[in-house]
């Protein structure tokens, strides 16, 4: 058996932001498809289970459990769970990233 969602039928935020949560199709994943301008990203919040981001293209400034470290094109950074992060669009053009969450639907407490 296999779910397909369209592009059509995803909602996207007016900041580029695609949300899905696995639960409603069976998945056992949730994840967002960043497409953010410069100087966009979420305030200081974390969750229940680990987080993975994927830096398609753009750059990242990312501050975990009070680090901040940078990634870019390429890059894969991982937290794991209830650790305090938030990241930022720090580049010139569009931050695309996908951030997957380990989890069937998502859970963010905002600190």
């Amino acid at each position: 058996m296999y779910q397909l969602i369209s592009r059509s039928e995803q909602q996207v935020s007016p900041r580029g932001t695609t949300t899905f949560e696995g639960a409603p199709f069976g998945g056992q994943v949730s994840f967002f498809l960043m497409d953010s301008p410069p100087g966009h990203g979420p305030d200081l919040h974390r969750h229940p289970y680990s987080e993975t981001w994927v830096v398609r293209s753009g750059e990242a400034e990312f501050t975990v459990g009070g680090e901040t470290t940078r990634a870019g094109a390429g890059d894969i950074l991982v937290v794991g769970p209830n650790i305090p992060h938030r990241f930022v669009n720090v580049g010139q053009g569009s931050l695309d990233m996908i951030c997957i969450h380990a989890s069937d639907h998502i859970i963010q407490e905002n600190l």
